[in-house]
């Protein structure tokens, strides 16, 4: 088994050396760098970063926990994780917590275990006490969930807020009788995008009608059945707000299939701006959340606190509603709304 200290002996160099330019640590020449890596490969030696990372107490890396690994939408995050940590010169560790908060504690405890200078913890279910716990024992960042303890340590969206804007447009257009497919309703997210509905009707003195909502478990053929449910047992809408794209793309397919014209009998908004939403038919109108730039700010926020320096707290981020051919003005638009 070839060792550091035969990479030493090849390239006339001291083993410190040789860790110091495997470790990226302290000043070495480039002519230096170079004889190290021509003798590593020379004698096809290998380093052992897990040993490396157990004896420094660090493994030079960042752990990611996603809920899980379906769509575009983690697809994105992904994507900028790994270009944002790689330019910082560390190594991105990722795992998925399988949409289960005893699932999401287990993977941020292995990447605890891995040694990774910091987690990034993308959340839908864990409780806020459990999430305190984590940051005030561990280097975690948290991701879509509100820590008001601890502003410095989470990166949200106000997903209320959002909601309210979608609803509060579309009363604004006209319609009155407003259809809505939630997520998982024990996720916070799924319950701030319905409290951002509600809150949107009583604004405009519009009662609110349990028939018109439906839950649905975010995905595609989700939201096609909680539309079907919709269409079977509620009242006529003029309508429908899909708390994300997927469950939106479902309910467009049921629709046509009962055969309601888009945008002429139903408006149809949707959540998250998928990069398919635009070229749907009707092209979907939807709020795009800044996910790019929330996770640039978690890397960054992880990076300051992997060298020990002040943490400022962070401001939530907010939605922008892209308007599409799928919404058009209700059969309200010419008459007073909240009368």
């Amino acid at each position: 088994m070839i060792t550091m200290l035969d990479v030493a002996i090849r390239a006339g160099v001291s083993k410190a050396t040789v860790s110091r330019v495997l470790n990226d640590t302290g000043l070495v020449k480039k002519s230096t760098r170079d004889a190290v890596f021509k003798a590593m490969d020379e004698l096809g030696y290998r380093p052992n970063f897990l040993a490396q990372s157990l004896a420094n107490n660090s493994s030079n890396s960042i752990g990611l926990v996603v809920s899980n690994f379906d769509g575009p939408y983690f697809g994105r995050l992904l994507r900028q994780a790994a270009t944002l940590t790689e330019a910082n010169g560390k190594h991105l560790i990722v795992t998925d917590g399988h949409n289960t908060p005893e699932n999401e504690l287990q993977a941020v405890h292995l990447l605890a275990d891995r040694r990774c200078d910091a987690i990034i913890l993308y959340t839908r279910f864990m409780s806020e006490s459990t999430l305190m716990a984590l940051v005030e024992s561990l280097p975690v960042m948290v991701v879509n969930r509100n820590l008001p303890q601890a502003p410095e340590r989470c990166v949200f969206f106000e997903q209320q807020q959002a909601a309210y804007q979608v609803v509060d447009y579309l009363i604004g257009q006209g319609h009155r009788e407003i259809a809505c497919i939630t997520g998982p309703i024990n996720t916070p997210t799924a319950q701030a995008r319905l409290a951002g509905y509600r809150q949107a009707l009583v604004q405009h003195n519009i009662a609110f009608n349990p028939a018109l909502v439906a839950n649905s478990d975010s995905s595609v053929p989700g939201g096609y059945h909680s539309c079907n449910t919709l269409l079977a047992h509620s009242s006529h809408f003029s309508a429908l707000f899909a708390n994300n794209d997927d469950m939106a793309i479902g309910a467009m397919k049921a629709l046509q299939q009962a055969g309601k014209r888009l945008p002429e009998d139903v408006s149809l908004f949707g959540f998250d701006d998928e990069p398919s939403a635009a070229y749907l038919q009707p092209a979907l109108s939807t709020v795009y959340l800044p996910i790019d730039i929330m996770i640039e700010t978690a890397i960054t926020q992880a990076l300051r606190l992997i060298n020990g320096q002040p943490l400022p707290p962070l401001t939530p981020f907010t939605g922008e509603l892209k308007l599409r051919e799928s919404v058009i003005p209700g059969p309200y638009a010419t008459a007073t709304l909240g009368s």
